[in-house]
Parts: structure tokens; sequence; C-alpha cells
């Protein structure tokens, strides 16, 4: 199948246990015009097999918003640290969907604040060229590309840019194991309709 325009992603819709305790923490997070939360259908233990990040423009912006995430209820996976490609740190909500924060600086140019450049979401699949191919065949854009470990598609200022991992690759990074089974409770919502994509994450139409 092939999508006629660009494929953008606008909002990811996650299944969680208790839905007012989401839509809370999603809004103290300040993400809530992009993730939508609805009622838990399907089992699922261990890793689901993506993770959602914050790319901010410096650490006390990573600082902040791990410690709004926490405040809020969530858990800390891996604690906010240089490394050679910046300063991030990942937690896990109580909905169970891990959370990553990130900023390429290691330095602080200003008063940190809570506002994020960008919202990706990562996911973890089985052949990063073979997703690659899929998602090109539905009208996504490759901006980034590194051979078979990592690929970042086109996205847009409002929404969610979307990128592909190994899943164990991605697991690593947020200081989880990789075995999960169930369901990944997240659906995708984009200008491309409805399909699911060779590792099960499924697609849907945008609401509104």
């Amino acid at each position: 199948m092939t999508t006629t325009g660009q494929t953008t992603v606008s909002s990811v819709i996650l299944d969680v246990p208790d839905v007012a305790a989401a839509e809370d923490f999603y809004a103290e997070l300040g993400v809530g015009s992009r993730i939508g939360v609805r009622a838990a259908q399907e089992p699922s233990s261990g890793f689901r097999g993506y993770t959602l990040s914050l790319v901010v423009s410096q650490p006390g912006n990573v600082d902040a918003y791990v410690a709004a995430a926490r405040g809020a209820g969530a858990t800390e996976l891996k604690p906010a640290r240089k490394s050679l490609w910046g300063y991030g740190a990942a937690v896990q909500a109580p909905d169970g969907a891990i959370w990553t924060i990130a900023s390429s600086s290691k330095k602080d140019t200003g008063p940190a604040t809570r506002q994020f450049d960008e919202l990706v979401l990562l996911l973890g699949v089985e052949d990063v060229k073979a997703s690659k191919e899929f998602y090109v065949d539905h009208g996504l854009v490759v901006e980034k590309s590194f051979g078979r470990k990592y690929v970042q598609f086109a996205g847009s200022a409002t929404g969610v840019t979307l990128a592909l991992n190994g899943r164990r690759a991605l697991a690593k990074n947020a200081g989880v194991s990789p075995d999960g089974t169930g369901a990944h409770r997240i659906t995708i919502g984009s200008n491309a309709g409805q399909f699911t994509d060779p590792d099960g994450f499924v697609w849907d139409a945008a609401a509104g």
C-alpha cells in the first residue's frame, strides 16, 4: 500500500488501567494534546516495545520534567546523567508507558523550563530495514537513517515524530529488559488511515 502525500503522526492513544489518573499525569507533563488515553482492553506484561521521548534544549529542562513526572507518580528507570550524546533520563509512567527525556546539550544556557522541542515515538522493531521500507511505502519520509540501527521520519511541529530502533537496543536505552508479552497498548493516530505494521503496532485515523 502507498498513501497519497506525506504521512505524519498527530497523536498516540495509550491503553491505561486508570483513565483519570493517566489524564492527570499527562496534563502535568503538558503533552495532553498529543497523548490520549483510554481504558486498557488487552493483557500486557513486560516491555511493550516502544518508548516516548521528550527532546528538550538543555539539561535543566530534563531535570524539570523528571521532577514533574516523579511528583505525578512516575518511577525512575535511569537517573539523569551526561553521556557521549548529551544528557538524559528515563522514567515509567503510572500506566506503564516508558518515557525518556533528553537533550543534546550538556550545559544550561538559561533558566530551566518545562518546554519540549519535539515529542518522539520510538518503536522497537525486529528488523529496522524492513520496517523502514514498510513505512516509506505508507507515505512516511525518512529524515535520518543509520543502517539497520535507527531510522527517524519527518514529523510536524505540532505532532509526534516517529522513529525506529531495534527492540533490544531500545529497551537497553530505557533501562529495562526487552522481554514482554501481550498487547503494545498503543494506537498511532495519523492521516494514513488504518493498518498494522510488521511488529503488530496498530495505526488508525487521527481523531478530529
